[in-house]
């Protein structure tokens, strides 16, 4: 049997908690004890118990549909990056420099007059040419412009590796061209989605006659639109059914999505993308495309010259003028998530700004508030966590030899980012002015659908990044065998990096998103990509059957959480989310024991040092949400709500039990045959 080497454990600040002073400044404003709420028994619910206070004491504010450690980070992140925003914007700099872009792009958005006096006229050229439809090839070429655009019209375009070839680019079509989230939304029959059905309709119909219909008119163009939707939305797959990688991938020649989707010429199609060149597609979902040939004939082209109309403005609708802006807020804030107020215009701009080149604010943003020290102890955590990661696989009871080996093997070649990339993404091909914002979204997309298309048939660049520094999210890429740690990430609000001890590194970095993201790669779809990133099956029939089998047990667990009334999760969507949310708290316990923190045992404020872990992961997922967006939560993501994220996999921990005395009884209690172990 081949020998595996992996990482030895570094664990290189292990004694941080050693220094005195620093146990003595923590007990002085230690944030981890002022959010427990003690008349909450932690083994009834650990969540309330671990974060109640601060949520006594932090209501979501009007603007916003949920409130918690991402908004508190991002509080400290839009402050810094509005000093370079402003900075950028009062400063004149040479045409075509990344500073004038950004500054040009923020001013656009920031003049608020220009943007109401220019009303709808700046999409003017693409509402000309969807007026100009008169044939379905006419239909399909302005569907075409549209996607290249960032416009959801009629189904999904992008480009990613090909799951079977890792080092090459693909060209993917997805189900896509709804309005409304996904499927659920039109065919569930529950009172809170049947209002929101509703609500959309008017919705609809109110942005129609805000192109300038009658209100008569608008009405029956609405009905048309929805009537589109619903026919592709019969026909789309649910969440679940879209975490199956093999049934997602089904890699054809041009000529056979054609036979599938006769009504729709396809090479033509995607020579006006700019893909003239492909020869192949991966199409996610066949059957869709079976029925978006079908509605391209069943609907007239003045159904679908609505419909178009209707996806444009849906997609700009914010970046338009007050009338637009305001009844998108209507549905979007406060049907959808129960927001009252907008946010300062400000922080929208910001965000718009964020989306089209966030990289360029990264550059800046981390020479000023990341230092190379605090990312090279973030890289030895990594390091750290995935020595652990390949000691609890070596002792599993349940895994093979050989299974185990190609596990370690997948473990050892994770490609580990952290904080920033080493090579920025080149925006010089971006075209930026201080004329119009809608304008300026609009060649930002561009830009990138393009610079997408123009990867295909070019070498699959490994070292690129997909999130910005700035980021406060992570990501583990499958077809990578990746995991992408943005510096932001790492921020605990109002705490500097300096401050923070073992215990606190460990679960709030190390347990809820390095050994999260690492445990990706292991859960029920990361699973089946080998270590170069192609789907491949690696394990053993019998190991592959065990694995399943511990799972179904995680799928009922959630099944059984009930929110929002009579609101289930759906176990077998969150599945992957759950199971790397248990499996980087292991991983990270298992790390954390290592340290000399936990060997030394030393209490602070009354917490022993595993307490303070299983409180900092709490504090990972400090937050709460409005009813009206943990709904939307539950039927479009796959991950579970916040409190779950703890309550859930704590309940399946033994440590856990231990540091909480957790009695047989309580609801956090669960019996030993129930509890979910996998990693």
């Amino acid at each position: 049997m081949k020998t595996i080497e992996l990482l030895t454990s570094i664990f290189i600040f292990a004694g941080v908690f050693a220094n005195s002073g620093l146990a003595q400044e923590i007990q002085k404003g230690d944030f981890l004890t002022q959010a427990i709420d003690s008349t909450i028994n932690p083994g009834v619910d650990f969540f309330k118990y671990a974060t109640g206070t601060w949520m006594k004491n932090n209501p979501i504010p009007a603007t916003e549909k949920a409130w918690g450690i991402w908004n508190l980070v991002q509080e400290e992140t839009y402050t810094r990056l509005k000093t370079i925003l402003e900075e950028s914007e009062n400063t004149k700099s040479s045409a075509g420099s990344n500073e004038q872009k950004v500054g040009d792009f923020y001013f656009s958005g920031m003049d608020s007059a220009g943007i109401e006096r220019q009303g709808i006229s700046v999409l003017k050229p693409e509402l000309d040419k969807i007026n100009s439809i008169k044939s379905k090839d006419d239909l399909l070429e302005v569907a075409a412009l549209l996607q290249k655009e960032g416009v959801n019209a009629l189904c999904g375009i992008f480009v990613d590796q090909d799951q079977m070839k890792s080092d090459q680019w693909a060209l993917y079509l997805w189900q896509g061209g709804l309005g409304l989230p996904n499927r659920e939304y039109y065919f569930r029959n529950d009172a809170r989605t049947e209002n929101i059905r509703n609500e959309y309709k008017k919705h609809v119909d109110k942005i129609i006659g805000l192109l300038g219909e009658g209100e008569s008119s608008s009405a029956n163009i609405a009905n048309s639109i929805y009537q589109i939707e619903i026919f592709l939305a019969d026909s789309s797959r649910k969440l679940e059914d879209l975490r199956d990688p093999y049934r997602n991938y089904n890699k054809m020649a041009v000529s056979d999505i054609q036979k599938i989707s006769p009504s729709i010429n396809w090479k033509q199609f995607f020579t006006n993308i700019g893909a003239e060149n492909v020869d192949s597609i991966i199409v996610g979902q066949p059957e869709f495309y079976k029925a978006l040939s079908e509605a391209v004939d069943k609907f007239s082209i003045d159904q679908w010259k609505a419909y178009l109309k209707w996806q444009l403005v849906n997609s700009y609708a914010d970046r338009l003028g007050s009338a637009f802006d305001t009844e998108n807020f209507h549905f979007r804030g406060t049907i959808m998530s129960g927001v009252t107020e907008q946010r300062p215009r400000w922080k929208r701009v910001q965000d718009a700004v964020e989306e089209a080149m966030g990289e360029l604010l990264g550059q800046v943003y981390v020479k000023k508030y990341y230092s190379p020290e605090t990312k090279k102890r973030y890289e030895i955590l990594v390091d750290n966590m995935i020595s652990a990661f390949a000691d609890r696989i070596k002792k599993l009871d349940w895994m093979g030899d050989s299974t185990k080996e190609k596990a370690l093997y997948k473990l050892s070649k994770i490609i580990k980012k952290v904080g920033y990339p080493d090579k920025w993404k080149d925006f010089s091909k971006l075209s930026v002015d201080r004329d119009s914002y809608a304008r300026n979204t609009v060649n930002s997309r561009i830009f990138w659908f393009e610079r997408d298309i123009n990867k295909l048939g070019k070498p699959v660049d490994r070292t690129e990044w997909n999130m910005t520094p700035q980021t406060y999210n992570a990501y583990y890429n499958p077809s990578n065998n990746e995991i992408v740690l943005p510096a932001a990430m790492f921020i605990v609000p109002g705490v500097p990096d300096s401050m923070l001890d073992d215990a606190v590194i460990y679960s709030y970095a190390g347990a809820s998103t390095i050994g999260h993201e690492m445990t990706h790669g292991f859960d029920d779809q990361g699973r089946q990509y080998d270590e170069k990133g192609n789907l491949s099956d690696w394990w053993t029939k019998q190991d592959g059957e065990k694995f399943t089998e511990r799972t179904k047990l995680m799928v009922e667990q959630f099944n059984n959480y009930v929110v929002l009334d009579s609101m289930h999760i759906n176990g077998s969507a969150t599945q992957g989310e759950n199971i790397a949310d248990l499996g980087g708290l292991v991983i990270g316990f298992d790390a954390f024991k290592k340290t000399e923190q936990y060997k030394e045992g030393k209490t602070i404020n009354g917490l022993t040092p595993s307490q303070r872990f299983w409180l900092g992961y709490a504090y990972s997922w400090l937050g709460h949400y409005r009813p009206e967006a943990t709904a939307n939560q539950v039927l479009t993501d796959v991950h579970s709500p916040n409190f779950l994220r703890v309550n859930g996999p704590f309940s399946d921990i033994p440590d856990f039990y231990e540091a909480f005395g957790i009695k047989e009884g309580q609801p956090m209690w669960r019996p030993s045959d129930k509890r979910v172990k996998i990693w």
